[in-house]
């Protein structure tokens, strides 16, 4: 079997990391081979990579966010990704490129394409197989991070203003890339989310 890039995109709130979890097991128990890895993070490196750019008593230029993130990927994909695709696994991937084209590159105001330069040299070009993006609205997703009891990290403590953008920018990405993307309502249950997920990778297990 072919090993294949699954990456699962949406903002704060999503329900990302649920999904990436139900996916994972239910992918194990079909027999496909599949290591679960998130962003920034997976290797020693990205995980302290990850503690800085989120430290909310930091403050961090956009720039240096955006080349911070970056350099976690690169590091990702020379250590985990590249040698876990090459040897046939499917990867699935709690985020990707696209973070932080609608992070970065919409939200801080750098430029989708400017962010998407600096990722082509962190990722030598590999690209995801297919994009599962978790459509949520703004307000939607706040409300849920304010549930989780967990101290809001750096970028979780920005206003819905800010949130709108990133969830307007990953419109227009998927929109760009219908081909890669597959937009699932992120309001639905888990169930229903993990059941429309695994007719979204129907093709790529053919």
């Amino acid at each position: 079997m072919a090993g294949r890039l699954i990456t699962i995109e949406g903002i704060d709130g999503a329900g990302k990391s649920t999904l990436a979890a139900a996916l994972e097991a239910s992918l194990a128990r079909a027999g496909t081979p599949v290591v679960l890895l998130r962003e920034p993070g997976g290797v020693a490196l990205s995980e302290r990579l990850r503690t800085v750019v989120k430290d909310p008593e930091l403050r961090v230029d956009p720039a240096a966010e955006a080349l911070i993130y970056a350099a976690a990927r690169a590091q990702l994909v020379a250590e985990r990704l590249r040698p876990l695709l090459d040897e046939g696994r499917w990867v699935l991937l709690d985020r990707f490129v696209d973070s932080s084209l609608a992070y970065q590159g919409a939200g801080r105001g750098l430029g989708v394409d400017t962010v998407r330069a600096v990722n082509a040299l962190a990722t030598g070009g590999l690209a995801p197989d297919r994009t599962l993006l978790l459509r949520l609205d703004a307000v939607t997703g706040r409300a849920r991070q304010g549930v989780r009891g967990e101290e809001a990290d750096r970028l979780e403590r920005e206003g819905d203003d800010f949130f709108a953008t990133i969830a307007a920018a990953y419109d227009g990405l998927a929109a760009a890339e219908p081909e890669r993307f597959r937009v699932l309502d992120a309001t639905a249950g888990p169930d229903a989310v993990l059941a429309a997920a695994l007719d979204a990778l129907a093709d790529l297990r053919t």
